[in-house]
């Protein structure tokens, strides 16, 4: 491994798009999400690969972001959305990036934390927007990615963890980052057209489309709500769609449009392909989007 570095922008233009779709960074992460995905295909969330070292210290600093966010109070302020309390948040956050990161790696990967603190502190949203996005989430994985290609996931009884990356640490992710949309209002990233699942999150539901495969769920039950709450803590799926219900008001085919059109498709992998060729599409083909990426000597840009 070369040095480590911190890393930088690289997509600088809407030019720069076909190299990074040509990237070994692109594939990495493509190839990264689809074995994730894989891994926990007819998996709910309690079951895992058994932790390591490393997962338990990712949930630990996840729930201390978790536990900050109950401290820090929203402020009373006039406009509805972007309570700049969040910026006291990602202060408390970022400040502890660093040493948070160094905590995860072991001796071959000291000195890492110096790239993987840039895509940590850049997975929880932007502190001066007060927003979050799919780009976000990307980072996230990223800095997932980063982790597992220093090796620090590896174990010697399963021989990886990517089941309990998606199951336990995504999951636990997604708890964290809809707290703190929630409580600071946060603006959902970017314009949303009509290919958006959600207002914020994407892999949820390609992760989620794999954890149902073989279930007793069909996708023509994605909009009963009932029966999303009554599986929320089972399937990543029926945990996002519960969030959607909670928040917004309305016939589900109404403020659901592209839920509401994939609940007519057949089956769980079906469904999962379309979500990956949707993701390709519309996130990571989108300079908007993957502007903002940052690349170092472990996700290369080359």
């Amino acid at each position: 491994m070369s040095a480590f570095r911190k890393p930088e922008r690289k997509i600088k233009s809407p030019m720069d798009l076909s190299t990074w779709l040509k990237s070994a960074a692109y594939q990495d992460y493509v190839n990264f999400i689809s074995g994730l995905s894989v891994s926990v295909n007819g998996k709910q969330n309690s079951t895992s690969s058994g932790e390591n070292r490393t997962i338990s210290i990712l949930l630990e600093n996840l729930d201390c972001l978790a536990r900050i966010c109950d401290e820090t109070e929203p402020i009373v302020q006039p406009q509805r959305f972007g309570n700049a309390a969040y910026r006291t948040w990602f202060d408390k956050m970022s400040a502890e990036a660093e040493e948070n990161c160094a905590k995860l790696l072991n001796e071959s990967s000291k000195g890492a934390e110096v790239e993987l603190a840039c895509y940590w502190v850049d997975s929880f949203g932007n502190k001066s927007r007060i927003d979050y996005g799919t780009g976000h989430e990307m980072n996230f994985m990223i800095f997932l990615l980063c982790l597992s290609k220093l090796g620090v996931f590896a174990t010697e009884k399963s021989g990886d963890c990517n089941m309990s990356l998606v199951n336990l640490v995504f999951t636990k992710y997604m708890d964290v980052v809809r707290k703190v949309q929630m409580r600071y209002c946060m603006e959902p990233a970017g314009s949303h057209g009509v290919y958006s699942l959600d207002d914020y999150q994407f892999l949820p539901f390609y992760f989620g489309a794999s954890q149902l495969a073989g279930s007793a769920l069909e996708p023509k039950d994605i909009p009963d709500s009932e029966l999303m709450s009554k599986n929320k803590d089972n399937y990543l799926f029926c945990a996002a769609i519960d969030h959607i219900n909670k928040v917004k008001t309305g016939p589900f085919s109404e403020h659901s449009n592209q839920l509401w059109n994939i609940s007519a498709v057949p089956h769980w992998k079906k469904v999962k392909q379309g979500l990956m060729k949707m993701y390709q599409a519309e996130v990571l083909s989108k300079f908007p989007i993957v502007q903002h990426l940052l690349f170092g000597s472990i996700f290369k840009f080359e």
